[in-house]
């Protein structure tokens, strides 16, 4: 899964990327990754200090960074330097990957042939993408869409109208009405006359025995993938952002947002119209009461309410009339 499977992608050296860069080594960029994921002959990012334990450890060839943060990288890591990295990021993946700004439309669709999809149940009015994999004993609602290299597993239910894009299914899914999955996550580079658009390169894996009920959102991955972990249920109009990582077993429900990268571990409950700030680390076996506002990283086995989030006894407290 860890291939950009979904948009093509152009060979280009990194010394075209960055000609007035001296290199240790000119290499063809095989794919831009995170430093965490990144190989020999892949291009990373580091932005912040937070994620210098991972950049010190990385096996990545060049990464692109400033000045102030370089010095977490390996040796044998190019660095290139540069004062704003998301914008030269974004740039980057728009020559390297030229259709993952947008979501293009998939000329590919058309009305399944049954033939291809045996034991795959479709209602009326939907339409597939090419390379579209279905697993036996799914079923595609009326006036869906499966777009181009999509791929879901066995026993899974969509229901109508609903839009996959970018994404990978498991086993046993259920993706209830007019759910719109895959589409390109909320990122730009502000600039004085025309906003930058950040490409996304990511997808969505959704595990076996997940349920997303009606009218969610949930975007693909940027840089990496965002991930619904195995027998989580995602109650109505639940929108999650690019790259967030949701763990197994969690319950999340109506109107929740998460917002991009966070990272939500296992048997995490989280109550109605809640709100997860970005790229924050939720522990395993946490409850976050309905309404509440999570703004720094939450350990494991906690309970939290309020906004900011803090502690329930601490809110209870506080709130005590």
């Amino acid at each position: 899964m860890e291939k950009h499977i979904f948009f093509k992608k152009k060979n280009i050296k990194l010394s075209q990327l960055f000609p007035k860069i001296k290199l240790q080594k000119d290499f063809v960029v095989n794919s831009v990754k995170p430093l965490d994921k990144a190989k020999k002959n892949d291009l990373s990012f580091l932005d912040s200090v937070k994620y210098k334990d991972i950049s010190i450890k990385t096996k990545v060839s060049a990464c692109i960074t400033n000045i102030n943060l370089e010095k977490y990288l390996p040796k044998t890591t190019d660095k290139i330097i540069v004062d704003n990295v998301l914008f030269e990021l974004a740039k980057v993946l728009k020559k390297i990957y030229p259709y993952s700004d947008l979501d293009y439309i998939d000329s590919s669709l058309k009305p399944p042939k049954k033939k291809l999809f045996s034991g795959v149940k479709f209602g009326n009015n939907v339409l597939i993408g090419k390379n579209v994999k279905i697993g036996k004993n799914s079923q595609i609602g009326s006036n869906s869409i499966i777009e181009k290299d999509v791929q879901i597993g066995k026993n899974c239910v969509i229901g109508y109208g609903s839009i996959l894009r970018n994404s990978i299914l498991g086993n046993s899914v259920v993706i209830q009405d007019n759910c719109k999955i895959g589409q390109k996550g909320f990122g730009f580079i502000p600039l004085k006359n025309k906003n930058f658009k950040f490409p996304h390169i990511g997808k969505v894996i959704i595990e076996d025995n997940v349920e997303i009920a009606s009218g969610c959102t949930i975007d693909r991955g940027s840089v990496d993938d965002t991930v619904i972990g195995e027998n989580s249920y995602l109650d109505n109009q639940v929108h999650i952002a690019h790259n967030v990582k949701i763990g197994s077993n969690c319950m999340i429900a109506g109107q929740v947002g998460f917002a991009g990268s966070s990272k939500i571990g296992n048997n995490v409950q989280v109550g109605g119209q809640a709100g997860i700030s970005g790229h924050l680390k939720i522990g395993n076996n946490v409850k976050i009461g309905g309404g509440s506002g999570v703004v720094d990283n939450v350990e494991d086995n906690q309970i939290i309410m309020g906004y900011p989030a803090r502690s329930l006894k601490e809110f209870l407290k506080k709130n005590k009339k």
